[in-house]
């Protein structure tokens, strides 16, 4: 008998569900038939994909309450903050289909007398995502809706933390006339994960998170292209994403952004912002003003509605926040926020105060490895220059975020900085018409906007002379 997944739920470290394994056998059995109809679902035409793909949205519009509840005994979110991730993951799945014509469409050249030319986009075959707990739905719904327009049967593995995600997809497709073997979800150990990206029938994996994670997915890759089976791999990895708060920025704007930013989902966010450079001209202000901000949070149980600060997935994740903390304070730097009012955090559970780091530098493990907790770092700059090279100082490259009046600086400031997305007067922010994607230990690959179609298909020429 295959073994099972237990759920704890972080809201009380109590067992909340358990998610019985899929067994070898109906993994195979699984695979098997998306391969089947592969080819016929890439034949489908778009119109009817498209189809699908709205009828999928709307269903899972209508079960939004439900599903927050569910989302929020998984991982820890305050429920009231829960239908805003499936809100989201509506809004990047019809933004996506509203690209998939253009994004889809043959590439012609220009004509050329007696022969016919263009260019399809063939889709890959089967997608393998590999999905986290910290944005359940919307890291999903990423890969497995523009590879499901694009022609591609899609197998969902999901995080053990977030199991039902996985049912809630499959749900909604089912209800929404997607065939049989199109989509499918599995739930297996990470060494069965190594073995499934070396079977030859697996076309493409789509992974999202850590790093270690990324490196073991890209092993398993490396394995089969040792002997010349040369497959696709996507890979959304972590973050340390910097701010810069320039003398002439908006403190207000830069104070709610940025906070938010450095806390929201308890700072589990890819893209959260870890570390601040203000320059010193404006240092002293904005700290008070953040501290002040930031001692607005209630942290309690996810499901009161007052809470908008709950406790991070995993108390073994909380301790680990914790030690790069105390490490950095034993390195000479300043907690800003005693533990007075977040009363939740008695320092063994996964309940965390929100945490503001002065006299931090970038000799602390906590100013250059990712944190994912609600946990910020705050520096000053002298120049725009110093704030870049900090900014740059890092193994990560996923959003940087400029806090200014001046677009044209900000424009100057961007090309030097090495990030994927350079965000102006906002930050922790995905928009599904941009695309989404990292540098150096961030990943490599995009989702999202019309190039996020790119990786799940491949070109294929035609040229024709004409008779």
């Amino acid at each position: 008998m295959p073994p099972e997944f237990p759920v704890i739920s972080p809201i009380d470290g109590q067992l909340w569900w358990t998610q019985p394994a899929t067994s070898d056998l109906e993994v195979v059995k699984r695979l098997d038939k998306a391969n089947q109809i592969k080819a016929k679902w890439a034949s489908t035409p778009l119109s009817e994909r498209l189809a699908m793909v709205e009828r999928f949205a709307n269903h899972l519009e209508s079960k939004i309450e439900p599903y927050s509840e569910a989302l929020s005994h998984q991982m820890g979110r305050p429920l009231s903050q829960c239908p805003g991730e499936i809100r989201g993951t509506l809004e990047r799945t019809r933004a996506m289909a509203k690209l998939a014509q253009e994004a889809l469409a043959d590439i012609r050249p220009e004509p050329q007398a007696g022969f016919e030319r263009f260019i399809q986009r063939v889709p890959v075959g089967v997608v393998l995502v590999l999905a986290p707990w910290n944005y359940p739905y919307l890291t999903a719904v990423n890969a497995i809706i523009p590879a499901l327009l694009a022609g591609n049967c899609v197998l969902l593995k999901h995080s053990d933390q977030t199991p039902l995600v996985a049912q809630h997809f499959l749900e909604c497709l089912k209800e929404a006339g997607c065939p049989e073997g199109v989509f499918d979800t599995i739930y297996i150990d990470h060494p069965s994960v190594g073995r499934l990206i070396g079977d030859s029938r697996i076309n493409h994996v789509c992974f999202t998170g850590s790093v270690e994670g990324g490196k073991a997915v890209s092993r398993a890759v490396a394995a089969r292209a040792q002997v010349g089976d040369f497959i696709h791999l996507g890979l959304e990895l972590g973050g340390k994403d910097p701010a810069y708060v320039r003398s002439d920025a908006d403190m207000d704007a830069a104070v709610a952004g940025l906070v938010d930013g450095a806390f929201f989902n308890s700072g589990q966010s890819c893209c959260g912002i870890e570390r601040i450079y203000v320059h010193e001209t404006a240092y002293a202000s904005f700290v008070e003003r953040f501290v002040e901000a930031t001692l607005a949070y209630r942290l309690g149980n996810p499901l009161d509605a007052q809470t908008n600060l709950g406790p991070v997935v995993r108390v073994g994740n909380a301790h680990a926040i914790r030690n790069q903390i105390a490490q950095a304070i034993q390195m000479g730097a300043v907690q800003q926020i005693s533990g007075e009012g977040f009363s939740q955090d008695d320092g063994t559970s996964a309940y965390m105060a929100p945490t503001v780091l002065t006299d931090v530098h970038h000799g602390m493990p906590f100013m250059r490895d990712e944190t994912f907790g609600p946990t910020v770092g705050i520096m000053p700059v002298s120049t725009d220059e110093a704030a870049v090279a900090l900014m740059n100082d890092s193994p990560y490259g996923l959003t940087a975020s400029l806090w200014t009046r001046d677009d044209q600086q900000a424009l100057a400031l961007g090309q030097s900085l090495n990030a994927g997305t350079i965000f102006m007067n906002r930050c922790d922010y995905l928009d599904p018409m941009l695309a989404w994607t990292g540098r150096g230990a961030s990943g490599r690959g995009a989702t999202l906007s019309v190039v996020g179609f790119e990786h799940l298909t491949v070109p294929k020429s035609y040229h024709f002379r004409l008779p």
